[in-house]
Order: structure tokens, then sequence, then C-alpha cells
């Protein structure tokens, strides 16, 4: 079985409107990893993480959120934003490749590199946030 991906374009009225990214799946034991080091580092920064989700890799960094990234030191979060963006290719018209950044840049707004990585978030967790966060909301009411 071959690993997960999506496309997402731009539609923000920006630099980037009309940009399309191809997104892929992490494979299981880098995304493993990956979500056992932020796990740590937001327990490390004094975050009460729950038991179930610190032993539940991706899935526990659903329950905690992709916002609970904000609570660390940029030298510590950096490190896994970078890696996130390893999943991210541009796609043109001849050729998908992977992203240029500085000098000659293909992304030029900050937004679409937070779009990207909460699409890759959702991407890993098989689900959206704003889904979720639209399906619990109407469930407590």
């Amino acid at each position: 079985m071959s690993r997960k991906t999506s496309t997402i374009t731009i539609d923000t009225d920006n630099r980037d409107k009309g940009k399309t990214f191809l997104l892929t799946e992490m494979p299981a034991y880098q995304a493993e990893s990956w979500a056992t080091r932020a796990i740590l580092a937001l327990t490390n920064a004094g975050l009460d993480i729950p038991e179930e989700a610190i032993s539940a890799g991706m899935a526990g960094m659903a329950s905690i959120g992709f916002s609970a990234l904000t609570k660390l030191d940029y030298q510590v979060v950096k490190p896994l934003l970078d890696e996130m963006l390893e999943c991210a290719q541009i796609v043109m018209p001849s050729i998908t490749r992977v992203i240029i950044h500085g000098d000659g840049a293909d992304i030029e707004e900050v937004s679409t590199y937070i779009k990207l990585r909460k699409a890759i978030f959702e991407l890993h967790l098989g689900f959206s946030m704003a889904a979720l966060k639209s399906t619990s909301g109407s469930a407590a009411a």
C-alpha cells in the first residue's frame, strides 16, 4: 500500500494564489519519530500531556492539537516544522519538485507555510482538524 497524498491549491488572494502543492505522508517510522519528538518537547516545555497521548504517537498529537507547537521555543520547534515541509512539493505544469526556500523561493507568503503545515498535519491524522472542531462543537451542544 502506498502512502497517502493530497493536493492543496492556494486560493487566498495573495502572491501565492493559484500555486498547487502535492503533500505526501511520511513513512510510518518517520511519522512516529516526529510525533514522539513533538510530544517530548511539549512535555519538557511544561505542558501537562495525558499519558494516553504520549503513548499514541501521531494520534496522540491529534488530541493535543497542532497549535500546541506554539508553546515551544523556536529552536526546538524549527526542526519539526522544517521536517513537515519535506512532505510538500510544488506542482508546476511540467514538473513536480521540492519547494525552494530563500532566494527565488516558491512560497512568497507566510500564510502559505501555515496552510501547508496544517494540511500536512491533517494528512497524517487522516481527518481535518476544522471538521473535528465543528463536529465536537455540535456534539457538545
